[in-house]
């Protein structure tokens, strides 16, 4: 019973991390990164299509992103979809791809954009207790079925996955402020 709860907490906060690391990658740094575009949608042929099945992507330079439509019909629909996506990007095509300049980051837009992803990560850290906090009340339902030791190394246990998972966030966070630091 106990083995099953922890299994279920180490598969949500695995999840947690998980998403943390996607909501990181969506933080635009000064190099150009296909993720960035993940979350855009392209109003295509009249249904909303993710970016991802209509174009390919290739980063050539440091701070070029080059989109190319599978469709060439497709470039005015992906260009308005990425002006709309408030990415501060500012799309340029040739008839035939869309280039994406990344242009730098100034020292204030860094400093913002590092508290915002150490707020991501605080969100991370929390969904990781909040997921704890189930368990152990899970664990703690238990007790009469389950002798309280038994109870008591399993919170043992929680706690390990707890810290665990936590340090894992910490070193995505130590990483993204590394990148958004680096000119």
């Amino acid at each position: 019973m106990i083995k099953e709860l922890l299994q279920e907490a180490q598969e949500k906060m695995d999840q947690a991390v998980v998403h943390t690391a996607g909501e990181f990658s969506l933080v635009r740094t000064g190099r150009a990164n296909p993720g960035i575009l993940n979350r855009i949608t392209v109003d295509y042929y009249g249904t909303p299509t993710p970016l991802q099945q209509i174009a390919g992507f290739s980063v050539p330079e440091a701070r070029m992103l080059i989109v190319q439509p599978y469709d060439k019909t497709s470039i005015p629909a992906i260009e308005r979809a990425i002006q709309e996506g408030d990415l501060g990007l500012n799309p340029s095509n040739d008839g035939n791809v869309i280039r994406l300049v990344f242009p730098s980051l100034t020292e204030e837009r860094r400093r913002d954009l590092i508290r915002m992803v150490r707020h991501t990560a605080e969100d991370g850290r929390v969904a990781i207790r909040n997921v704890r906090r189930h368990v152990k009340d899970d664990m703690e339902a238990l007790e009469g079925e389950i002798s309280e030791d038994d109870i008591r190394r399993g919170e043992k246990d929680l706690q390990g996955l707890t810290d665990e998972h936590v340090s894992k966030l910490d070193e995505l966070l130590e990483h993204k402020e590394e990148e958004l630091l680096e000119v």
